[in-house]
């Protein structure tokens, strides 16, 4: 099988590279970078800096997952310019180019959030509920997900996916939060009472094969294990495992202070579940936080 895929540098599509690869595809990626896609994933895929590139060779698949770190900086004018551009503006490119294309892929699969739903309170979220809430992240989630869902009018399969807190050795938020832990420093963020979903990076690997796969799949799908937690209990697991204290909380309002309408980000949750993906026979590998993050920082 052809793979193309977007993104395919970050912290998933590397993983995803090199388990395909391993699989025996072939894969082409996306890159702003393309002469340093096989150092970072994987020697013998191929990287493109521009779609044209692909040629006339046939793509069974198309992997979408570009899009700037959403909680990296605070949401300026500036960035939130970029975090629209890297993940909208580009899935209307790519759309574009696969209307020109005479072959058409099988699948679409494309990258979204939970934040799709908003700032979810208490309440139980699954694929069928409707966004509660509308900030940034969800604004630009809903216009991810309707961008992509064009293609559907190309005759192509398309799933998007739901992602929570991916939980991974390799980068992405546990790596940023183990130094000020290690440091008994640590601690639940605001009221600790908002819901995190969480995913294990095996599971989120998984998951995605399971629905390239799957050619009944379609529509969204929640990426996170079924048990979602507080973050209050996300934390005091961390510092358990690390053995330290872990009663340090960073204020509402110097968040907001801090991080202006990012803290929205942080300060609210989803209570989602994976309801679809286990109705159609996905089974998780990690469904408690703490084996999942004993197995990411190396604490066996």
């Amino acid at each position: 099988m052809h793979i193309l895929l977007t993104g395919g540098t970050g912290l998933i599509g590397r993983r995803l590279c090199r388990h395909w690869r391993d699989q025996g595809h072939q894969l082409t990626v996306l890159s702003r970078k393309p002469a340093e896609v096989p150092r970072l994933c994987g020697a013998g895929i191929r990287g493109v800096g521009h779609l044209d590139e692909v040629g006339d060779q046939p793509v069974d698949a198309v992997i979408n997952l570009a899009g700037a770190p959403i909680a990296d900086r605070p949401w300026t004018r500036k960035r939130k310019r970029l975090l629209w551009d890297s993940r909208i503006t580009l899935t209307e490119r790519l759309i574009t180019w696969l209307e020109r294309r005479q072959q058409k892929p099988a699948v679409l699969i494309s990258g979204s959030a939970v934040g799709w739903y908003g700032d979810g309170g208490e309440r139980d979220l699954d694929e069928n509920s409707p966004p509660v809430s509308e900030d940034f992240a969800s604004r630009l989630c809903i216009a991810w997900e309707e961008t992509a869902q064009r293609a559907e009018t190309l005759g192509i399969r398309v799933v998007l996916l739901r992602t929570g807190l991916v939980l991974s050795a390799d980068g992405g938020m546990v790596q940023r939060l183990l130094p000020p832990f290690k440091l008994g420093l640590g601690g639940p963020i605001g009221s600790g009472r908002q819901w995190m979903p969480w995913v294990h990076i095996d599971d989120q690997i998984a998951v995605i094969d399971f629905l390239l796969n799957h050619e009944e799949a379609q529509g969204p799908y929640n990426a996170c294990a079924p048990a979602p937690v507080r973050n209050r209990d996300f934390a005091k697991t961390l510092g358990s495992i690390l053995q330290r204290p872990a009663f340090m909380p960073m204020p509402a309002f110097a968040l907001r202070l801090l991080m202006g309408e990012l803290s929205i980000l942080l300060l609210g949750g989803q209570r989602a579940r994976p309801s679809r993906l286990m109705d159609a026979g996905y089974t998780f590998r990690f469904t408690d936080l703490h084996a999942a993050l004993k197995d990411v920082t190396g604490r066996h």
